[in-house]
């Protein structure tokens, strides 16, 4: 790489390849022969362009070379996305004999970051479609996309290892609103693991630690905590007010109320849980098409076979896998791209870097979903027992 990356010379060419945003809005106010290329592709270009740009792909250029300047002086600033790309162009132009032909550095992210002005008829903000470009420039995604995760409102149940990156990736990626339940306080020992806090953070409240995190990644994003415990009485009251429910707990008691008020409600349950160096995750939503937890197993497993991190330990990368792994799934549902994880169960092991999908599907006789369901509340029904408190992996 040049150590020196020279600006361009009022009074004509050089021989350095890049300009600064700064000296390119001083040159295009001063030297009307201006051309600005943009060579980027359709979708970026739809979230906005500079002012008088002509639209020629990389690969056109050299084509459309006569079409630009009869001036083979005449200043050519070309720009992309970042400014690597306009690079290439820069030296295609120059060896056809255009003398004065540079690339902006930075591309036209600097452009944005400079808070120049941009041609666009998107409903989002500058600094919108600066924060989201990487999102809206996927054909899966767009503006329509974008638009979608900014009205989704996702619920966090639980706020350590597994809601941690996903809460995260939530924020950083625009889901516009997420809820968080948990009533923990922040301990030295969960730190291993749940990076939505800090040192800092220790005897917090874990709701008020992540939603700073958030806050923090993308202050945009409304969050609403739960300080409480989820019971049979609140779960229907809480999950109602959210469009896809996250399950980032760590108990048996409350992955079965969750997936039976989910059931209840109509609403896409995301089932994810980590211990030692083993996770699962499924996705459950039966009115929708597949399963429900309790298709895969009716009941609780005992107690004695479902230990927690705090008892059986667990290496602090996996839960953060799987928590990735079920935001990935609630993203896809939100924008609804790709495959789901409905009908398929997620196996993974962190020592044999081994993970399978176990198909999963309907079972008539499920005391929830079956034909002759024995549930038919979460509250003043004999045969449901949920257990104890919630709190985050």
């Amino acid at each position: 790489m040049k150590s020196s990356k020279e600006r361009l010379n009022r009074d004509g060419g050089t021989t350095e390849r890049e300009i600064s945003v700064e000296d390119v809005q001083a040159l295009i106010r001063d030297d009307d022969r201006v051309i600005l290329i943009d060579i980027r592709n359709n979708a970026q270009i739809s979230l906005g362009h500079i002012k008088g740009a002509r639209f020629v792909p990389l690969g056109l250029i050299e084509g459309e070379s006569n079409k630009l300047s009869a001036d083979r002086d005449a200043p050519i600033l070309v720009y992309c996305a970042s400014g690597d790309r306009s690079l290439v162009a820069v030296e295609k132009l120059r060896s056809m004999g255009f003398n004065n032909v540079h690339s902006i550095a930075g591309g036209f992210d600097a452009w944005l970051d400079k808070g120049c002005e941009v041609v666009t008829n998107s409903k989002f903000t500058i600094q919108q479609l600066n924060r989201y470009s990487r999102n809206m420039i996927l054909n899966e995604v767009g503006e329509e996309g974008q638009a979608k995760l900014i009205k989704a409102k996702v619920l966090l149940v639980g706020a350590g290892a597994l809601a941690s990156p996903a809460g995260l990736y939530f924020a950083a990626c625009g889901v516009g609103t997420l809820g968080i339940v948990d009533y923990d306080w922040v301990d030295l020992s969960n730190l291993n693991r749940q990076i939505f806090h800090g040192t800092d953070d220790v005897g917090r409240l874990k709701v008020d630690s992540a939603k700073s995190a958030i806050e923090r990644i993308n202050p945009e994003v409304n969050v609403i905590t739960f300080a409480k415990q989820l019971t049979p009485v609140n779960a229907l009251e809480i999950i109602d007010g959210f469009d896809i429910i996250m399950d980032a707990s760590d108990n048996a008691g409350t992955k079965y109320l969750l997936n039976d008020a989910c059931w209840f409600a109509g609403k896409p349950y995301i089932y994810g849980g980590a211990v030692g160096f083993d996770g699962q995750a499924g996705v459950f939503w039966p009115k929708e098409a597949g399963p429900c937890l309790r298709c895969l197993l009716p009941k609780p497993p005992p107690r004695s076979l479902t230990p927690t991190c705090s008892e059986a330990g667990v290496l602090g990368v996996v839960p953060g896998q799987i928590g990735l792994v079920q935001a990935t799934e609630v993203i896809k549902l939100i924008l609804n791209i790709g495959t789901s994880m409905i009908g398929k169960y997620y196996i993974y092991n962190a020592l044999t870097l081994t993970s399978r999908f176990v198909d999963t599907g309907r079972n008539i006789d499920c005391p929830l979903c079956g034909t002759s369901p024995k549930i038919t509340s979460l509250v003043g029904d004999g045969s449901v027992e949920y257990g104890i408190a919630i709190c985050g992996a």
